[in-house]
């Protein structure tokens, strides 16, 4: 047993030592902050800070050169009743949405199916498949302006020898324009990360339920459809929302190879919203735009958060 004078002792020493862990943890926790501290600086200099910035102005009337007055949600209420570009931008650029993201997805998954066979030069067709993903936006569009030009284009003049007739006028044509559009964009994220993502999704898949599968009989299709589907679903997931969120904010290939038209066929909102900002000087109504599209993507991928417990299968849930 412990004499009278250890237990003082030890009744003295204890508050010392909880001073002492004390200490110790919040020097732990400054010098956690202190190697975060680029990160956060930057984080608030040129992302919060901006944020912030842009709500505030996108509730008045700023050009730039003049002092931004308050209007409240006029910017706002301009956009949707009273501003008929607001409504072709945001028409072409759901159209263009809707054709990019389940095709490129699609294209997506069936080439990683084919890329995840064991077969002789898989790392060579793998990198056939994603080097158009490494070119730089303005180079593809640059090199798909010159193979789409309609007199000395590449396949045009194909066209014109094998069918000889004269092949569209592609981007120069207000029918031909966004489908062009389209097919860059195919071009380059088909095999893009998205594959590689769905790549990493296929080889997680256990081979025993292929296994199983095959011993029931079923075919190639059959699974796919049972087996490599529900499996990688929180992959499919990933990329849907990624493809979402990519599409709405495409620009660069537009803003290259068009400027938005002929006759406003490729005038996505995100040119519109350049246009606004940066060529027509009105920031505060440009700002009003960029939070329309802010609200849009983050609700879209709430809803597909929302709504996946119905289809995504994540390993070791338990369904009830």
């Amino acid at each position: 047993m412990l004499s009278q004078e250890q237990r003082r002792a030890a009744v003295s020493a204890a508050p010392r030592a909880h001073a002492f862990w004390r200490a110790a943890r919040r020097r732990e926790a400054l010098e956690g902050y202190l190697y975060i501290s680029p990160w956060l600086i930057g984080f608030l200099l040129f992302t919060l800070g901006p944020l912030i910035a842009s709500l505030y102005y996108s509730l008045t009337y700023y050009s730039l050169l003049s002092t931004p007055q308050w209007i409240g949600l006029q910017n706002y209420t301009t956009a949707l009743f009273g501003d008929r570009l607001f409504w072709v931008s945001v028409q072409k650029t759901l159209l263009f949405a809707l054709t990019t993201v389940p095709l490129g997805v699609a294209g997506s998954f069936f080439a990683a199916l084919l890329l995840n066979r064991r077969v002789v030069g898989t790392t060579f067709w793998r990198i056939c498949f994603f080097l158009p993903s490494l070119t730089p936006e303005v180079a593809a569009a640059l090199l798909w302006l010159w193979i789409l030009q309609p007199d000395i284009g590449v396949v045009n003049s194909v066209i014109r020898q094998v069918f000889g007739v004269r092949g569209p006028d592609w981007l120069a044509s207000p029918s031909w324009a966004l489908p062009s559009l389209i097919l860059i964009t195919l071009w380059t994220t088909i095999g893009s990360i998205r594959m590689l993502i769905f790549l990493a999704g296929l080889q997680g898949v256990p081979q025993e339920l292929y296994d199983a599968a095959e011993v029931d009989g079923a075919t190639w299709w059959r699974k796919v459809w049972h087996v490599t589907l529900p499996m990688i679903s929180p992959t499919i997931l990933l990329n849907l929302i990624l493809g979402i969120i990519g599409s709405l904010q495409v620009f660069g290939l537009a803003f290259v190879t068009t400027g938005g038209g002929p006759a406003y066929a490729t005038f996505f909102y995100g040119l519109y919203l350049y246009q606004t900002a940066f060529r027509g000087f009105d920031l505060g109504y440009g700002s009003a735009l960029a939070w329309y599209l802010f609200v849009a993507i983050l609700v879209l991928t709430l809803l597909q958060i929302a709504f996946s417990n119905r289809w995504v299968h994540y390993a070791g849930e338990t369904r009830r």
